[in-house]
């Protein structure tokens, strides 16, 4: 009898944490002065989400941020350090900035998506770096936003090497919750049985 209740709510926790067709992936960073390399005591902060689509080959950008002590001169994707979360790494998107972010501001925010399988949506050592190949150097950004070596970062006049940035996380997907109450109600009816 445990057995097939073992079984089964294996079974339906599988059933239920497989994905239908994952075709996008969400990473988000907060930015701030203390996880720049060297940190530094900006009182700016700000937030980067960033959604790859794996089936279109596409990346949406979005940031905001506000207080910064000098005006922006650039924001782009580092990537990818040799550890994760910590170190620096070249630039992986266009220079200086992403097309349409807002330079010679101090506050603002910005929304696109950009095309990745086009070279001019890298950096081209970056690009160069990956055989010279948009599928290449998508594969790599990718692996590295999915590792934690991947970061957002937010350029000023004051602080060249960058002002606030912060690395990128992906978001749990639903169904990785859906894993964990599935396993965590298995494991109730198992003690409880225990228990009787």
């Amino acid at each position: 009898m445990k057995l097939n209740i073992l079984v089964a709510g294996c079974l339906f926790t599988a059933a239920v944490a497989m994905p239908a067709a994952a075709e996008t992936i969400i990473y988000t960073a907060e930015l701030n002065g203390s996880s720049e390399e060297p940190s530094n005591m900006s009182p700016a902060l700000g937030t980067a989400t960033v959604t790859i689509d794996t089936e279109l080959r596409t990346m949406r950008v979005e940031e905001s941020f506000s207080g910064l002590l000098a005006e922006t001169t650039a924001s782009h994707i580092h990537c990818c350090t040799s550890v994760p979360n910590t170190g620096l790494a070249g630039v992986a998107t266009p220079m200086p900035a992403f097309p349409g972010f807002p330079l010679d501001v101090t506050a603002g925010s910005h929304d696109q998506t950009l095309d990745m399988n086009v070279d001019s949506s890298y950096n081209p050592p970056f690009l160069a770096a990956n055989g010279g190949s948009a599928v290449n150097a998508f594969n790599t950004l990718v692996a590295g936003l999915d590792s934690g070596t991947a970061y957002a970062n937010i350029h000023t006049s004051e602080f060249p090497g960058g002002e606030i940035r912060g690395f990128l996380a992906p978001i749990p997907e639903p169904e990785s919750y859906a894993m964990l109450l599935g396993g965590l109600g298995l494991l109730s009816v198992m003690v409880r049985r225990r228990r009787v």
